[in-house]
């Protein structure tokens, strides 16, 4: 079993699952390829699920369910989406919950908990409007308030589940003239409204995770209780945008489960086909861009695990960890599933050459995740908004004592570390004190110069860490002298040279989390992670993003990583820096089985 508890769920559902390559297992690839074509929504899989009882991972055990942490939650859904990402994403419209965790009163609490484990229920999220999108002030759907509740008049779109869910967060306008206090929220219970004044919109075809229930919903004249609204009266956008912190920073298992897929299938490919004599992974090229792949999945896996425990240790900085990891990682591994795709060649395009057609499926499923709850722009600009404050801090705190910085950095970083419970008052719009990741970062520079001697440790794969985390300080300071000298002025007209700044930010703070992560974690993570090499192509690989090549120390030699890749492939590990069990093919199980079968007959 797995040392780290919080990986637990995930390998037995993994086990539970099954081979997704043995087409007589629920969520086989040649199961959701065939609902795909057919644009069918997975009933079948989402039922299965609910018997597992996978919908009490999404219930804090405050309110009766088996929540505990977010980085236990990243790690199932990287298992769901893996295999598809149609379910996956159906299936966790449920997080969205949270929002009831989070402002609901107790009674709202136990009415969504007994609607999610008693009932199989799942509900959806109306915010976006066809004439608006993102632009949340503009709702057109108005409550006006009447003796015991409100009349709702309008129409959300397009909202994922909205026909197949049986509780619609709605986001209405109740204050014509008040501004961002406008809006309130409510926990629609459809069950306890008049099917009459109430209608779904006609299913929205889509370029992928075509079997989805994506569609919306109109009210007309409907009345909604009072006992329906979450939170106070025109306390509904703070509660929005403070769900999208937790949801945001989610997408990433998505996505990280999608380019596991990628990997995964184009490097079984490339181990399999002979070509000149040789296999196609033995030519260097296509070995460097899956080497390459790899890496970059560890890079996002140390930016995304960070953040997930962040929600725990430190949830008033989420609303700057949270756009990092939304921007950063869902682009990055789209950039891999688009990459990996030369190695399969011609195959690439076909639909059934190869593994049933999943990688085709996986390209064009996962195109739609950097969109998810805020498009890439909105995520940016969300931190862009926050640079001035956050720079402001650093200096304020630089060459500070401050003693507590690194426990609360060990306690998010450190995987063995047990976490606080998550506290969703604690999350706040805008972060008013720094951002300890990029704080920490000169700790930890003097950390890695005072590593004791360590016999398992290159010494010039470690001078190459310190070089580079250097480097990552000076562009640090690079980057808040540019936000110091800038011009900028909050409002959504911002220039692109802003928003480069924002990527930046992003590429420094991922970094600094790669940094930490290893620091906190060689003596637990296995040899492959503690000798450090990975790192020290990581660092440079980010560093990429603000020098040329030949301004960098040279590449060091990757074949440990190259050799760590199939390692995870051929033992069926999930590719990342907690490498968990996957289910085994079921070739390999047999083998297996035989194996120790005359292993024991010896």
């Amino acid at each position: 079993m797995q040392p780290l508890k919080q990986y637990w769920v995930a390998e037995a559902l993994e086990k539970a699952l099954g081979d997704p390559g043995n087409p007589e297992n629920i969520m086989s690839f040649p199961q959701v390829i065939d609902l795909d074509e057919r644009e069918e929504f997975p009933h079948e899989i989402i039922n299965w699920l609910y018997n597992w009882k996978l919908q009490h991972y999404y219930i804090p055990t405050e309110c009766g369910g088996e929540f505990t942490c977010f980085d236990e939650f990243i790690s199932f859904v990287r298992v769901l989406s893996r295999r598809d990402q149609t379910s996956a994403i159906a299936f966790t419209t449920m997080f969205w919950s949270y929002l009831t965790w989070m402002a609901g009163t107790e009674e709202q609490k136990r009415t969504l908990a007994s609607f999610m484990k008693d009932a199989n229920g799942a509900m959806c999220l109306a915010y976006s409007e066809k004439a608006h999108g993102s632009d949340l002030l503009a709702s057109d759907v108005r409550a006006k308030k009447v003796p015991g509740g409100y009349i709702f008049n309008g129409e959300k779109w397009p909202i994922n589940r909205a026909t197949i869910s049986g509780v619609t967060f709605v986001l209405a306008k109740t204050d014509e003239v008040g501004g961002a206090r406008s809006l309130s929220l409510f926990m629609v219970e459809k069950s306890k409204i008049d099917p009459a004044n109430y209608s779904h919109l006609p299913k929205i075809f889509t370029h992928g995770v075509r079997g989805s229930d994506m569609s919306g919903i109109r009210f007309q004249d409907c009345f909604i209780p009072e006992s329906m609204r979450l939170g106070a009266e025109g306390a509904g956008l703070e509660l929005a945008l403070k769900g999208f912190q937790i949801t945001r920073a989610l997408c990433a298992a998505f996505s990280q489960g999608a380019a596991d897929t990628a990997l995964r299938t184009t490097l079984k490919f490339a181990l399999g086909r002979q070509l000149y004599g040789k296999t196609v992974f033995d030519m260097p090229q296509p070995k460097r861009t899956l080497t390459d792949a790899f890496l970059n999945i560890l890079i996002c896996d140390c930016a995304t695990i960070g953040v997930a425990r962040g929600f725990n240790t430190m949830p008033e900085q989420i609303s700057v960890w949270s756009a990092v990891v939304k921007y950063f990682v869902t682009t990055t591994l789209e950039t891999v599933v688009q990459n990996v795709s030369v190695v399969l060649g011609s195959r690439f395009y076909m639909r059934e050459e190869h593994d049933y057609g999943i990688f085709q499926k996986v390209l064009r499923d996962n195109s739609i995740i950097s969109m998810f709850d805020g498009s890439t722009v909105v995520n940016l600009h969300a931190l862009l908004l926050q640079l001035r404050q956050l720079t402001k801090s650093r200096i304020k705190n630089a060459g500070r004592n401050q003693d507590a910085l690194p426990a609360r950095l060990a306690a998010t970083f450190d995987l063995t570390q047990p976490l606080p419970t998550f506290d969703g008052k604690k999350l706040e719009l805008v972060n008013r004190g720094g951002d300890d990741v990029l704080q920490g970062l000169e700790l930890a520079l003097t950390s890695l110069q005072n590593l004791p001697a360590d016999a398992s440790l290159n010494a010039d794969v470690l001078q190459q860490i310190i070089t580079l985390t250097q480097m990552v300080q000076e562009e640090l300071n690079h980057l808040d002298c540019q936000v110091t000298e800038s011009t900028f002025q909050f409002g959504h007209e911002q220039a692109p040279e802003v928003f480069d700044l924002a990527k930046q930010y992003c590429v420094i703070h991922t970094a600094a989390s790669c940094i930490y992560m290893w620091l906190y974690n060689r003596h637990h993570l296995g040899d492959f992670f503690a000798k450090g090499e990975w790192l020290a192509l990581s660092l440079r690989q980010l560093m990429l993003t603000f020098r040329p090549a030949k301004a960098l120390p040279g590449r060091i030699d990757d074949e440990a990583v190259a050799q760590e890749l199939v390692r995870l492939y051929n033992d069926s590990r999930m590719f990342s820096i907690v490498p968990f069990q996957l289910a085994k093919p079921q070739q390999q199980e047999t083998t297996t089985d035989a194996t120790q079968r005359l292993q024991l007959q010896a």
